[in-house]
């Protein structure tokens, strides 16, 4: 699979340094931004999908965007935490594009580089610690639009360290699907840049030069999914990214993601989230 340095946009949202006395304790945090911590004091644990971590001194966490996680902290801590933001340029990134390792041993200078990205980005520190404050659709395109005044000079800076410090994990990083046939390649290719249409299976199988049948079989060899189970997944994460940074009408997402049947669009939503796409946005859109 081809990945391009040059498709790789990445914000700074927030930077800081945080000291906790057993207050680290949030549950169920699930996130449109990805997570990099630094640990620089003390031991916490955070619980992810793959098991529960123990956050330790002199090394780097990730934790990737829409990763439902929770925090357990039960001794003094300090960490650095960098939230980072992809600003895609086609309808998907090239950071969920990888399975990473949760820990890295931090680097000779890499504390230095975090220091210097809270130098630079004071206005970026958070007011309050709790997800439940900050982790909304106000604060998300707040931090946007403050990414978008600063400084050039600061945004090549800030983006130069955070490649730095994404490089030591990618260093470790597997492709999510390690595809090597040249027509799911362009298959693929072709469905994160047309989210916005109604994708027929028969047609893609076509362009691809096979049968429906076989093209299935050959793209869940590839992919490990189904052609229907990809498509819907990436339009879904798509629609929960729109949902929390615009202010766009549910019908208007689903319109936009080639959906015209609203109340389909409504029930695989929920079967994916557990909520409807108006609880989804109402869950990340708190008043703060």
């Amino acid at each position: 699979m081809n990945y391009s340095i040059d498709r790789l946009h990445l914000l700074t949202l927030n930077v800081g340094l945080a000291d906790h006395l057993v207050d680290w304790n949030w549950k169920n945090v699930r996130s449109p931004f990805a997570r990099l911590y630094y640990v620089t004091e003390g031991t916490a644990r955070v619980q992810l999908p793959t098991g529960v971590y123990t956050l330790r001194p002199n090394h780097l966490y990730f934790i990737p965007a829409y990763t439902m996680h929770s925090y357990i902290c039960d001794a003094p801590f300090s960490h650095y935490y960098i939230h980072i933001y992809e600003d895609m340029q086609s309808d998907t990134g090239i950071l969920e594009q990888w399975d990473y390792p949760v820990e890295v041993k931090a680097a000779p200078g890499d504390l230095e580089l975090v220091k210097r990205l809270c130098f630079i980005n004071p206005f970026l520190k958070l007011q309050q610690p709790d997800p439940d404050v900050y982790d909304n659709h106000q604060t998300l395109v707040s931090n946007l639009e403050l990414n978008q005044r600063r400084p050039f000079s600061d945004k090549v800076e800030s983006r130069g360290i955070l490649y730095i410090l994404m490089s030591r994990f990618l260093k470790h990083a597997t492709p999510k699907a390690d595809v090597r046939d040249d027509r799911i390649q362009l298959t693929l290719a072709h469905i994160r840049n047309h989210l916005g249409e109604k994708l027929d299976i028969e047609q893609l199988a076509e362009k691809a030069g096979m049968s429906k049948d076989h093209f299935i079989r050959v793209f869940k060899h590839q992919t490990g999914e189904t052609p229907n189970a990809y498509i819907t997944k990436r339009k879904l994460e798509k629609a929960e990214l729109t949902l929390v940074t615009t202010n766009m009408a549910v019908n208007r997402i689903a319109d936009c993601l080639g959906y015209d049947d609203y109340s389909y669009f409504n029930r695989i939503f929920k079967k994916n989230s557990g909520m409807t796409p108006q609880q989804y946005r109402k869950s990340h859109f708190k008043s703060l």
